[in-house]
């Protein structure tokens, strides 16, 4: 059981749940994040329900250090990032401080702070590029199509590197195409949280392509539980965090739509620089090693998104 943990990105789509989830675990979480693209409401009801510190803050600012350390977390979980591949390509220099340096950082600080294990959120459905074959194993070559692809791929190196060097014990998870309840439709949101709200106040979402791109979709609570095995197992490993499904946007758009009660077409936009054209991982060693599974099917995880943003 974790009694300390710190969360950065934790005010984000993904963090926020694990900090909701931590909490129900009797964790004390100190939650960085500079709330570029995280919202404090996200944390409402897990302030509410126990021991939560909020510290706004860059993971790239110096002074990070002295907050992780005076918290004394045995566990921190990196989730903060630059996370947009199109903003990547527009400004590789941002993408890499953010993702690259932020994580250097990050691991100085569990590092000074004491802490026993570093859990890192990588980027499954980014890191391997298009592959030839699929679903891709943790032991594939890796061909990233972008720079947001190659400062994640980057930064897993430093962990592995300081980790071993530092003595402490890692884990990276790769998640594939995360979705669920709290994803934004910004610029960072997932292809369904941006159709779902797309399709909701009556339009016609864009698929950029020929919606032939697959993707490899997992449910965000599968993906806390994930984060939470590691967690408890350590490793030093990098597992992929995925169904091994894929799913192409033509058919998450039809079903999105018939569950929004509308009808019709797409738009349709060119295909975008950076986008993988198939994306598809294989979860059989984080199934061995962590006992996890994605336990969510498709067809729940989206009705349970759409009932979200319906509410929102």
């Amino acid at each position: 059981m974790i009694g300390r943990a710190v969360v950065t990105g934790g005010a984000g789509f993904i963090g926020s749940h694990l900090v909701d989830q931590l909490v129900n675990d009797g964790a004390a979480v100190l939650v960085v994040d500079d709330l570029s693209t995280g919202h404090l409401d996200r944390l409402a009801g897990a302030r509410t329900a126990g021991d939560v510190t909020f510290h706004q803050i860059d993971v790239v600012a110096p002074e990070l250090g002295d907050v992780v350390k005076r918290f004394g977390p045995e566990v921190v979980f990196h989730l903060a990032a630059q996370a947009d591949v199109p903003t990547s390509v527009h400004d590789p220099v941002r993408d890499a401080t953010v993702n690259v340096v932020g994580t250097v950082n990050v691991l100085a600080a569990a590092h000074e702070a004491g802490a026993e294990r570093i859990v890192f959120t990588s980027s499954g459905g980014a890191v391997y590029g298009d592959a030839d074959d699929l679903p891709v194993t943790e032991r594939q070559g890796r061909h990233p199509a972008s720079p947001y692809a190659v400062a994640k791929d980057a930064a897993e190196r430093y962990v592995r590197y300081f980790g071993d060097d530092a003595g402490l014990d890692w884990v990276v998870l790769g998640p594939s195409n995360v979705y669920g309840p709290r994803q934004g439709a910004g610029a960072e949101g997932g292809v369904i949280a941006i159709f779902t709200e797309t399709l909701l106040a009556g339009r016609k979402p864009t698929i950029f392509g020929d919606g032939k791109h697959t993707r490899d979709y997992v449910f965000v609570a599968d993906v806390v539980e994930a984060h939470l095995l590691a967690a408890e197992k350590g490793g030093r490993r990098f597992f992929n965090i995925s169904t091994g499904v894929e799913t192409t946007n033509l058919q998450i758009h039809n079903a999105l739509r018939d569950l929004a009660g509308r009808t019709g077409e797409p738009e349709w936009g060119a295909e975008r620089p950076g986008d993988v054209r198939r994306s598809c991982l294989d979860p059989s060693l984080a199934a061995k090693h962590l006992g996890w599974e994605p336990w969510t099917p498709l067809d729940e995880g989206l009705a349970a998104t759409v009932e979200w943003f319906r509410s929102a």
